[in-house]
């Protein structure tokens, strides 16, 4: 996952930006809730990366959109490397497009535990919204 980065000390935003595949929107929103990813800032007031903010973004990317995780569950994940590292070994390969359903939808590579975590968040998040419409009708 940190191949393919350059081995220089500090990364602007455009390029880790581009290095990740994503806008540099989604890196600012990711370094608002991710506080372990902190970059510096120039004298000319730009973010600078480190190598590990890089790294870690990386991270974050591969587990929110190819492993499927919430940005929470994301956020717990790397709390506890360990943990990642044994689910990003039984994580499934991605199907390849030949497979892919004709109704439009796609498949998530989830893993079991991934999907029992997912599940019981959508679960909580349900019961939540069911409790405050039904607090909210009349009876």
């Amino acid at each position: 996952m940190t191949d393919g980065i350059p081995d220089k000390l500090f990364f602007r935003i455009g390029e880790v930006a581009e290095l990740a595949g994503v806008k540099p929107h989604v890196l600012r929103y990711w370094e608002s809730e991710v506080k372990s990813i902190k970059p510096t800032k120039s004298k000319t007031n730009q973010r600078l990366y480190r190598r590990k903010d890089v790294e870690l973004v990386l991270r974050l990317k591969e587990l929110l959109y190819n492993q499927g995780y919430t940005l929470a569950g994301a956020k717990k994940a790397l709390r506890d490397p360990a943990q990642m590292e044994e689910q990003v070994d039984e994580t499934v390969p991605a199907q390849q497009e030949d497979h892919a359903p004709d109704d439009g939808q796609f498949m998530l590579p989830l893993n079991c535990d991934i999907d029992r975590h997912l599940l019981k968040e959508i679960e909580r998040d349900l019961r939540l919204m069911r409790e405050k419409l039904c607090g909210d009708l009349p009876d």
